[in-house]
């Protein structure tokens, strides 16, 4: 979206389930043979692969935290690679989002500093800011993912097509871009 308008992109950390205790929980795997869900549906015709089987639900403290410290070291690219790759490694490919290493990794491979992620996540330098921002998203009225805050004060719930947004982006007469950023992976 943001190669085609003139917008900011800002990723805001926020818990689905505040519930999940620090050491994560294990949780019943979704039926194999259960109808596909609408988020599944989207999510295929996406590109997202959204498995079934997953036994454990991590905390997400720690990728909450990797993410803000992304925010401020990487470029708008290289947070949208991230978080791509922390959700393909969570919903696909099952990785332990608890693992300091799964989120260094992932976070090397999409060219942010790794030592200097690790050593933020080793000595919580981020866990403050992340938890003052976890709490400004419960503020504003979040309660889904994603949830997309447009101007500060509309907001558009859950994984909707893109032309839903792009409708949005007209209503709110954000500027097109003239001509659109290139796809770094085309």
């Amino acid at each position: 979206m943001y190669r085609n308008w003139d917008i900011e992109l800002d990723w805001a950390p926020f818990f689905l389930d505040p519930s999940i205790p620090p050491e994560g929980r294990a949780r019943q795997p979704q039926a194999a043979g259960a109808p596909e869900t609408p988020v599944e549906a989207r999510g295929q015709r996406l590109g997202l692969d959204f498995r079934r089987g997953r036994t454990f639900t991590p905390h997400t403290i720690l990728s909450l935290q990797a993410g803000e410290w992304a925010a401020e070291h990487g470029t708008t690219q290289q947070v949208i690679d991230y978080h791509r790759a922390l959700f393909r490694a969570y919903f696909t490919d099952f990785e332990d989002l608890m693992d300091i290493e799964v989120l260094v990794r992932h976070a090397e491979a999409v060219g942010l500093d790794a030592v200097a992620l690790r050593e933020a996540l080793v000595t919580g330098s981020k866990l403050d800011s992340t938890n003052e921002a976890i709490e400004q998203s419960y503020a504003i009225g979040v309660q889904a993912i994603p949830t997309f805050i447009l101007e500060g004060q509309y907001a558009v719930v859950g994984a909707q097509e893109y032309d839903v947004l792009e409708r949005v982006m007209e209503q709110l007469k954000a500027k097109r871009r003239e001509t659109p950023l290139p796809d770094p992976h085309a």
